[in-house]
């Protein structure tokens, strides 16, 4: 049994990916999910949303992630949330391109849907004790 987290914002544009990670993050961690398909619709879905963090992949036609990023701090009331990066161009998070970004984190694609949750769970925490 799973008690209910927090909300998460999936943002990608591959409908598969957004599927199982909103399985993975409902399921096996207890998550509430709202996903977009793009930048323009995460911004427009994030101020309703009001997530507690963000999943954001870096590739994405059109408004790429760090844009997108960007235009999300630009959002009153969600310059706050927390947002972790996903990509399958790196596995650790330490290119010079993330250095200095306002991200809680990266995580590597493809994941593993069984610890998708414990892992978005482990940077919030992660984030909560530095604080």
């Amino acid at each position: 049994m799973t008690d209910t987290r927090g909300h998460v914002m999936v943002v990608d544009d591959d409908d598969s990916i957004r599927e199982v990670a909103t399985l993975a993050l409902e399921l096996v961690g207890g998550w509430r999910v709202t996903t977009a398909g793009d930048g323009p619709a995460a911004i427009d879905a994030v101020r309703d949303a009001r997530p507690d963090v963000v999943l954001l992949d870096v590739m994405m036609p059109g408004m790429d992630g760090i844009t997108t990023l960007a235009r999300l701090r630009e959002v009153p009331g969600a310059a706050e949330v927390p947002v972790v990066l996903m990509t399958a161009k790196a596995a650790t998070g330490e290119e010079p391109e993330w250095q200095g970004l306002d991200i809680l984190g990266v995580i590597a694609k493809p994941f593993d849907p069984m610890t998708l949750a414990a892992r978005v769970a482990e940077l919030l925490d992660a984030r909560g004790a530095d604080r």
